[in-house]
């Protein structure tokens, strides 16, 4: 608890006063690029992982980065996923997965988690998942492969439930919402992006120039 009071007080010292304007701007409202929902391990940082600042990511949080269908849970995942597209409008949502998960390997080891009954039934919303792994996946035996596979089936599985909520399926019929499913590798720092057409996690690439840069880069040269 040290360490965290001690952070406190650098941050007000130095972070704080040296951006006093930006948290200014931050008493008047939100209005973040993304909602953006990850696992709860200490490992992930969703501002530093993105390089974005206070304000410009809309987090949600929980083991195994789960999005239960709607209805099948009045908790906090589905208030904060329709006040995140209903209210503050964001235009992207990611489903951040990552390597060495805990919950995943819960969710295939049941016996890590054993006397975890609110764990256990939290997973339950990934079922999918295990029976995916567990039914297609027999030809990988390396455990560490194994969790790699179920992760990344795990982020789809959960693609697929947030089109359950009411708001997201109409915001995405208006095109004015977009999914994107990712998965943080912590040994390399890569995102793999899953491409649909591929039909596979790729990694994520920084995006290309468009004409009029190019033009103007062309020009300066």
């Amino acid at each position: 608890m040290q360490r965290l009071v001690e952070g406190l007080h650098k941050f007000q010292r130095g972070v704080f006063n040296n951006r006093k304007n930006l948290y200014q701007k931050l008493v008047n409202g939100q209005n973040p690029l993304a909602l953006f929902i990850t696992c709860s391990d200490s490992r992930i940082d969703p501002n530093l992982l993105t390089q974005t600042e206070p304000g410009e990511l809309f987090v949600m949080r929980n083991a195994g980065n789960i999005v239960p269908p709607y209805g099948a849970l009045h908790g906090g995942e589905a208030a904060t996923i329709e006040y995140a597209v209903s209210i503050l409008k964001v235009r992207d949502i990611v489903i951040c997965g990552h390597s060495h998960c805990g919950a995943m390997t819960g969710l295939m080891n049941p016996e890590c988690i054993n006397g975890c009954s609110a764990v256990n039934a939290f997973l339950a919303h990934a079922e999918a998942t295990r029976r995916i792994v567990s039914e297609n996946y027999t030809h990988i035996t390396d455990p560490t492969a194994r969790l790699m596979v179920t992760v990344e089936e795990n982020v789809l599985v959960q693609l697929e439930n947030l089109r359950t909520h009411p708001a997201v399926a109409a915001a995405m019929a208006r095109n004015e919402v977009h999914l994107h499913g990712w998965v943080y590798k912590f040994e390399t720092g890569q995102i793999f992006s899953y491409d649909p057409e591929q039909g596979q996690f790729l990694p994520l690439m920084p995006p290309e120039p468009d004409v009029a840069e190019a033009k103007i880069a062309a020009v300066g040269n």
